[in-house]
């Protein structure tokens, strides 16, 4: 089974402009994990600061674990850039997916945003092929997933945390929180890289999103200390099931996956 690294780069809302030496900096300093989509226009220039330390002879591809997400012309998207499978089942579209593995173009396949009922039925489904390897979802102490989390791992999907670091949504900012601002404080470490390391002892793979060298570098110094087990249980104390990602264009589909619980 492919294995992914644990901590890797996000590069949503990174602009094309900045995002090829974000990720020629994040090679040199030991990132082999690029969190990528059709949607975020930007996969050439990732691309191209990937070929270019690939040709300095720093990393070969085989070192990297690259994710991309479907769209455009082969997937419908919706205008929030949620895939909507729009006259078949998502199943279909999974069958889709298997079929760029049994032709060698792709290694794994996973999911993202799947809630429990969604990812059980796909597990369920009588000629599945190849399991999903992760199920990326939103994920920080103040939406902590925890009984998601659970289900992926008790059924061998691990899960990827995408915006791991929060971000403001009315008037709250995760890394405005005394608990970690005081938590940092007591690790000699940046709210950031304590966000990141709460992911780490969960089992859960990271990806947090940056184009500046001095936060890439920061991000990835997060293997030489650990939070104690009180530490992580005021983490999830934060839990206040704040969705700061939404897609609200597509919350009347019937594949809409935040009505659930979990």
């Amino acid at each position: 089974m492919e294995k992914i690294p644990v901590l890797g780069l996000g590069t949503w809302k990174a602009a094309p402009g900045d995002v090829t030496e974000a990720v020629k900096v994040a090679i040199d300093v030991g990132y082999r994990h690029f969190d990528c989509a059709y949607l975020y226009h930007n996969e050439s220039e990732v691309g191209a600061g990937i070929q270019c330390k690939i040709n300095e002879g720093v990393v070969q591809r085989e070192d990297l674990f690259i994710v991309s997400k479907p769209g455009g012309k082969d997937l419908p998207l919706d205008r929030s850039g949620m895939v909507i499978p729009s006259d078949t089942d998502f199943l279909d579209t999974w069958e889709a997916m298997e079929a760029l593995v049994t032709a060698g173009l792709v290694k794994a396949i996973g999911v993202s945003n799947f809630n429990h009922k969604q990812l059980e039925r796909l597990l369920n489904k009588p000629s599945l092929r190849f399991k999903p390897l992760t199920n990326q979802i939103e994920c920080h102490p103040y939406l902590a997933q925890k009984n998601l989390i659970n289900f992926c791992q008790s059924r061998d999907v691990s899960v990827t945390a995408y915006q791991p670091l929060g971000g403001s949504s009315e008037g709250v900012d995760l890394m405005d929180s005394p608990v970690i601002q005081a938590m940092a404080q007591k690790h000699q470490k940046s709210p950031a890289q304590i966000l990141i390391r709460f992911q780490i002892q969960r089992n859960v793979i990271v990806i947090p999103k940056s184009v500046s060298p001095e936060r890439i570098l920061e991000n990835i110094q997060v293997f030489d200390f650990e939070l104690t087990e009180q530490d992580m249980n005021d983490l999830l104390s934060l839990d206040r099931s704040l969705r700061l990602t939404t897609f609200p264009t597509a919350a009347n589909h019937k594949d809409y996956p935040f009505h659930a619980e979990y």
